[in-house]
C-alpha cells in the first residue's frame, strides 16, 4: 500500500498500539449491535480496517463508504446488500455530511460554544436521523458499527448527535503525529492553486474536508507558509462551491498570517467581484498589485470591477496597464473593445480586428474571446466571434453549444436547437449540449422531450447537480412530484447548498400540502443567498395562508421594496411557481397594504 504506513507494536508508542489492541478487542467481544467511534486520518483508517480483517477472518466484515451527503443514514444502512450477513461495518467518509456545516454557522455569526452545542438549532440532518433512530439502529442491525472520522466529526457527534453517540462501546483515538501532519501537508501545498478550481464535484469535497482537517490538527506545528496555503486551498473550493462570504473568512485567516501574500488577495479580489462589491474588489486587487505590479490578470480584473461600476476611462487605463505587461494578451484587447464600446467611444469591430492580429489561427482563443462576450451579455456579437472559432475548426463542437446558449438568450430558440444538435453530431457523449437544448426545449414547453434530453445527459455524466435540478425542474411541471424530489434530493447530494434545487424542493412541498416543510427549504435557501428574494417572498406567501398576517406583511414588505418585480403574477409565473402558491400569492398581493406599496412610484 502506498502512503503512510503503520508500524504498529514494533516502534508506535506503546499508548497508540495498546489503543489499537483495545479496538480489536472490543470487537472481537461485541456481539450484535454495538456502536464503535474512532477518531483518525483517512490513511490511517484505511490501515486499521485492514489490519483487522487479518487478525479477525471469522468476522463478515464490509465497509461503507460514503462519499456523497447523506440525510438517512439509517436508509443507507437498510440498502446494504447480504445485510444478515454482516457482522462488523466499518463506515468511512461520515464526515461529507458534515462539511461546510461549521463555516457556515461561523458566517452567521456564531460562536464555537453555539456551533457545537446540544441545541437542535441548524443541526446537520444525518445527525438528527441518527438520534431520532437510535432505536432502530438497535432493533434491526445486528451488526457492530465502527465509525472511523476526524476529529471535527467525533466533536459533532459528541456535541450534536448525544442520544446515539452515548450508546457507544468505546471511543478510540489515534492522534496524527507530526511528521505524518507534516507529510500530508506538505503533499496539499505542493500542488498548484489553480489545479482546485479544475476538480470534479466529488473530488472537490473530498478534497476540502482533507485540507479542513489539516487545518483543524494543525495546532501550531505547521509553518506559517504551509497554514496560509492551505487557508488559500480552502477558500478556493469555498468559493467553487459558491460560498462566498466563507470564502472572504478563509481568505482573511490565511492574511492575518502573511498579509503580504499576493494570492490572498487576489482570490479575495475574485470572490468580492463575484458578490457585487466591486469598489471592496478593486481593494483587494490594489493590494496585490503593490506586491506584484506586473500581474496582468489582476489588472484585467480590476478593469473589470471598474467597468461594472460604470467608470470606463479608469477600466481602459486598467487594460492599457494589462497589455503593456503582456502586449498579447487577447482577453485585455477584447476588454479593452467592450469598455470603450459602452463608453461610446468605438465599436467592438475594433477590438476584434485588435485580437485577430494577435492569433489568427487559434480556435480556441477565440472561442473564450466569445465567452467574455457572452459574459458580458453581448450576445450576437459572441456569435460573431463562435463563428470565427468555427472558419478555423468546423467540428469545434464547443463553439457550436456556444452559439446554442447565445441563441437561447437572443429568444431564437430553433436556432438554439439547431446549434445543439450540430454540437451533438459532431460528440454524441456532449453531456451540456443535451442538458442544454433540454433546457431550451423545456422553455418551449416540450417537456416530455426536454425530460429525455436530461437523462441522455444523465446517462453520460451524472455528477453535474445543475442538470439533476433541471430535470427536477421537468418532473415538477409535469405534476410527478415524487419522482422530482428524489431528483432533487440527488442534486443536493453532489452540492448541498444548491439554491435552486432547495427552493424548487419547496414548492413541491408546498403544492402536496407540506407547507411547514416548504418554508424550512426557502429558509435554508435564504440563508445560503440572503441577497435571493424569490425564497422570501414564497415564505412570506405561506405565512399568509397560515394567518400569520403580521408577519407576512413584513417579510413581503421587505422582499417588494427591494424590487417591486416580485409583486407580478405574471413574474411569479415565469418562475415557476405552482399552482397553489400562485393562487396563495395572488391574495397576499391583494392585501390592501402591498397593493399600496406596489402602487407607490
Amino acid at each position: 500500500m502506498k502512503g503512510e504506513k503503520i508500524a504498529w507494536e514494533e516502534d508506535l508508542p506503546l499508548t497508540v498500539a495498546e489503543e489499537y489492541e483495545a479496538l480489536v478487542e472490543t470487537i472481537r467481544f461485541t456481539e450484535g449491535f454495538g456502536l464503535l467511534f474512532v477518531e483518525c486520518s483517512p490513511r490511517q483508517g484505511t490501515e486499521i480496517m485492514e489490519k483487522i480483517r487479518l487478525e479477525l477472518p471469522q468476522e463478515k466484515a464490509e465497509i461503507l463508504s460514503l462519499d456523497k451527503t447523506v440525510y438517512n443514514f439509517y436508509n443507507r444502512v437498510k440498502e446494504l446488500p447480504l445485510l444478515a450477513e454482516i457482522d462488523i461495518l466499518f463506515v468511512t467518509g461520515f464526515e461529507y455530511s458534515l462539511y461546510q456545516y461549521e463555516d457556515e454557522m461561523k458566517e452567521r455569526g456564531w460562536d464555537s460554544n453555539e456551533i457545537i452545542s446540544i441545541s437542535r438549532r441548524g443541526v446537520p440532518p444525518v445527525l438528527v436521523n441518527l438520534n431520532q433512530q437510535r432505536e432502530k439502529f438497535r432493533d434491526d442491525f445486528d451488526i457492530c458499527f465502527v465509525f472511523l472520522l476526524p476529529r471535527f466529526a467525533i466533536d459533532y457527534m459528541i456535541k450534536l448527535a448525544p442520544d446515539f453517540f452515548d450508546w457507544r462501546s468505546g471511543l478510540f483515538l489515534f492522534p496524527k503525529d507530526e511528521e505524518t501532519l507534516r507529510a500530508e501537508s506538505l503533499e496539499v501545498c505542493g500542488k498548484e492553486l489553480i489545479d482546485y478550481t479544475k476538480l470534479p464535484p466529488k473530488k472537490r469535497k473530498y478534497e476540502w474536508v482533507k485540507i479542513k482537517n489539516l487545518i483543524d490538527e494543525d495546532e501550531g506545528r505547521l509553518s506559517a507558509d504551509q497554514k496560509a496555503n492551505l487557508l488559500l486551498k480552502k477558500a478556493i473550493l469555498d468559493r467553487e462551491f459558491g460560498k462566498y462570504e466563507i470564502a472572504i473568512l478563509t481568505c482573511n485567516k490565511a492574511l492575518e498570517i502573511k498579509p503580504e501574500n499576493y494570492e490572498a488577495w487576489k482570490i479575495k479580489g475574485f470572490i468580492l467581484d463575484n458578490l457585487g462589491r466591486y469598489e471592496q474588489a478593486i481593494a483587494a486587487y490594489d493590494k496585490a498589485l503593490e506586491i506584484k505590479p506586473d500581474s496582468y490578470e489582476v489588472w484585467n480584473s480590476k478593469g473589470i470591477a471598474l467597468s461594472d461600476l460604470g467608470r470606463y476611462e479608469q477600466a481602459i487605463a486598467a487594460y492599457n496597464k494589462a497589455l503593456e505587461i503582456k502586449p498579447d494578451d487577447i482577453f485585455a484587447c477584447i476588454l479593452k473593445g467592450i469598455a470603450l464600446s459602452d463608453s461610446g467611444i468605438y465599436e467592438l469591430t475594433s477590438a476584434y480586428k485588435k485580437s485577430l492580429k494577435i492569433q489568427v489561427n487559434d480556435y480556441e482563443s477565440w472561442n473564450r474571446i466569445g465567452n467574455t462576450l457572452f459574459d458580458f451579455g453581448r450576445y450576437k456579437e459572441a456569435i460573431n466571434v463562435y463563428e470565427k472559432a468555427l472558419d478555423i475548426k468546423p467540428s469545434y463542437h464547443h463553439s457550436w453549444n456556444n452559439i446554442g446558449n447565445a441563441m437561447r438568450k437572443l429568444g431564437r430558440p430553433k436556432e438554439a436547437i439547431d446549434a445543439y444538435e450540430k454540437a451533438l453530431e459532431i460528440t454524441p457523449t456532449y453531456d451540456l449540449a443535451w442538458n442544454n437544448k433540454g433546457v431550451v426545449l423545456y422553455d418551449l414547453g416540450r417537456y416530455e422531450e426536454a425530460l429525455a434530453a436530461y437523462e441522455k445527459s444523465l446517462e453520460i455524466s451524472s455528477d453535474k447537480p445543475i442538470i439533476w435540478k433541471n430535470k427536477g425542474d421537468v418532473l415538477r411541471k409535469l405534476g410527478r412530484y415524487e419522482q422530482a424530489i428524489k431528483i432533487y434530493e440527488k442534486a443536493l447530494e453532489i452540492q448541498p447548498h444548491y439554491p435552486g434545487a432547495i427552493i424548487n424542493l419547496g414548492f413541491i412541498k408546498y403544492e402536496i400540502g407540506n407547507i411547514n416543510e416548504a418554508i424550512a427549504n426557502w429558509e435554508a435557501a435564504s440563508e445560503i443567498n440572503n441577497q435571493n428574494v424569490e425564497p422570501k417572498l414564497a415564505i412570506a406567501v405561506a405565512l399568509y395562508n397560515k394567518s400569520e398576517i403580521i408577519a407576512a406583511l413584513a417579510m413581503a414588505e421587505t422582499v417588494l421594496k427591494s424590487d417591486k418585480n416580485w409583486g407580478n403574477l405574471q413574474r411569479l409565473k415565469k418562475e415557476n411557481w405552482g399552482e397553489k402558491l400562485l393562487a396563495d400569492a395572488a391574495k397576499l398581493l391583494e392585501n390592501p397594504q402591498i397593493k399600496a406599496l406596489l402602487s407607490q412610484s
